[in-house]
């Protein structure tokens, strides 16, 4: 024996209460799902949020070996700021990383911050960025020799500092000298 009447109505308001429970939750689940297709074929360093930093283990500007690091490892060379679907300008002050699908279409575009150690030393590639490289290293190009968070005042280096980079947002004042001493 089948129920044809009851069965149907009964069915149909259970899905009329789906769908407006999803109205109510204001379609979080859909737009999760939207979120969790359009970022299936990045890469991890592109899935990368604001305050994510990021380590280049090879650089060019072609193709890039970059990964998603830890922000207090002395590898996390750059600090996500910006993150966009398409191609954007940065701030002079920042670093972009682009990916692009086949066709050469952006998936993601970051502008990144550089997010030095104090003690540590870096390799400058006209063409490449920034690279945390050991202080014996042949091709250091400088190590931090202060960093000061919440500020951007050169004054605030010393002696041993024969350059400084000064970065807005987030305000940090690096002091930098030479990677051998």
């Amino acid at each position: 024996m089948t129920f044809t009447g009851k069965g149907m109505v009964s069915r149909f308001a259970i899905a009329l209460l789906a769908v407006a429970a999803l109205g109510a939750a204001g379609c979080s689940a859909v737009d999760k799902v939207t979120e969790v297709a359009k970022d299936a074929g990045k890469s991890e360093t592109a899935r990368a949020k604001v305050g994510d930093c990021i380590n280049v283990i090879s650089a060019s500007m072609i193709n890039s070996e970059t990964e998603p690091a830890d922000c207090a490892s002395e590898t996390a060379v750059y600090k996500v700021v910006q993150v966009f679907d398409t191609k954007t300008e940065c701030h002079e002050d920042y670093t972009s990383y682009e990916e692009t699908w086949g066709s050469g279409g952006t998936v993601a575009f970051l502008c990144l911050a550089p997010n030095f150690k104090q003690d540590s030393c870096y390799n400058e590639g006209m063409m490449t960025g920034y690279k945390h490289v050991p202080c014996t290293a042949d091709n250091a190009s400088f190590k931090v020799v202060s960093r000061v968070d919440g500020q951007v005042d050169e004054q605030l280096c010393g002696e041993d500092a024969d350059q400084v980079l000064l970065l807005a947002e987030p305000a940090t004042t690096f002091c930098l000298g030479s990677a051998t001493t």
